[in-house]
């Protein structure tokens, strides 16, 4: 393979994954709508390296898959739409009906393309994995809202009523619970399905909480690193919710590019789902003061017993399989902060979007009061 497509280029994942591909002697593509709130309407962005063919247009517009697969051998697919809103039809029209549109071409014009990579997500598997007091295997439904209200934040067993260990969630089971998740999943589904019936090699990523430079700052969805740090370097306490004790899994960016070209080099991951993480378990509080410290800044943060409607309690990828392939999570939970920190202070626009985003989120239901 010479020349790749990376659909979603100019965004968080895809920009550092165009970089990857260049730094390997690829041949890049981008196709990307430059949306808002991730991007300015219409604007490139300026980390664009100029070497790279930029086309403008829609994972939704058939007639710009059809200009931007010519010519290429292979296809990395980052486009997507992710929000805490409810607009339910929007999350199926770019990221399923996006990816159903370029297998679609491929088989319509019997492309060429020797090996498709396709964005997949944790949040596919909802509540994720845990055990039981007597060591089972368990994946409980989401908890319901009648438990939220009452401060009671763990998964319980159904049978027993006792709260659950959460454990190491392999790429075994899915359980999507949100439009999101759902999308996700039907674009894995569609790449690993069409992929075989038209041999087409092809791999889902499941990303964790992927985190670094580049993470716009207008995204609601970009994470609590983007988060913090504003509020932090902005005189503000943090906001955790829930008690802020949920296990995360965050993983830098960097390592997610990497991970992203082992396996489209890789014919052992044709046809193969892969969790991509940082593995390690960090509560959203330890993440918090971990950034205060990085940051030189003696703010702890606040937990006023609110809850995001819909959230996982606690989910981390177990990324043996890729480990398998030779990959490895190189990147430190404090190298990620530092790297962050550098770049979005240097950054024009950063500044505090956190109380927009919160007035906005609960007009919505979205944030929600315990009582």
């Amino acid at each position: 393979m010479k020349k790749i497509l990376v659909a979603g280029g100019a965004g968080f994942i895809g920009s550092h994954t165009v970089d990857a591909l260049l730094k390997a002697g690829y041949q890049v593509r981008i196709l990307d709508n430059l949306t808002p709130p991730v991007h300015v309407a219409g604007q490139i962005p300026a980390y664009v390296p100029p070497e790279v063919e930029f086309m403008l247009g829609d994972v939704r517009d058939k007639s710009a898959w059809e200009k931007a697969l010519a010519g290429v051998e292979g296809v990395i697919h980052l486009a997507a739409y992710q929000d805490y809103l409810p607009d339910f039809s929007k999350f199926f029209h770019v990221n399923t009906v996006g990816t159903a549109l370029l297998y679609e071409v491929i088989v319509e014009q019997k492309l060429p393309i020797q090996k498709v990579v396709v964005a997949s997500s944790q949040a596919i598997y909802g509540e994720a994995k845990y055990r039981r007091e007597d060591g089972a295997v368990i994946y409980p439904e989401i908890r319901p809202e009648a438990q939220l209200r009452k401060h009671l934040w763990e998964p319980l067993d159904p049978e027993t009523g006792e709260p659950l260990t959460p454990d190491w969630t392999d790429e075994a089971e899915v359980r999507p619970h949100n439009q999101y998740s759902m999308s996700k999943y039907t674009q894995e589904m569609m790449a690993l399905t069409f992929g075989k019936r038209y041999q087409i090699p092809s791999t889902a990523m499941r990303y964790s909480i992927v985190q670094g430079r580049r993470q716009s700052f207008r995204n609601a969805y970009s994470g609590v690193l983007r988060i913090f740090s504003q509020r932090l370097l902005n005189g503000r306490a943090p906001v955790c919710y829930e008690d802020g004790l949920q296990i995360r899994d965050y993983v830098s960016v960097y390592d997610v590019a990497r991970a992203n070209l082992l396996v489209l080099q890789d014919e052992r991951a044709h046809y193969q789902s892969y969790n991509v993480g940082g593995d390690r378990q960090v509560t959203v509080l330890e993440y918090a003061h971990l950034i205060a410290e990085r940051a030189n800044v003696d703010i702890a943060p606040e937990v006023p017993g609110q809850y995001r409607f819909g959230d996982t309690r606690h989910v981390f990828s177990d990324v043996d399989k890729l480990k398998s392939l030779g990959w490895r999570p190189q990147v430190s939970l404090n190298e990620i902060v530092d790297d962050y920190l550098e770049w979005a202070v240097a950054q024009p626009d950063f500044r505090d979007y956190y109380a927009e985003a919160e007035k906005q989120m609960q007009a919505l239901g979205t944030i929600r009061k315990a009582g």
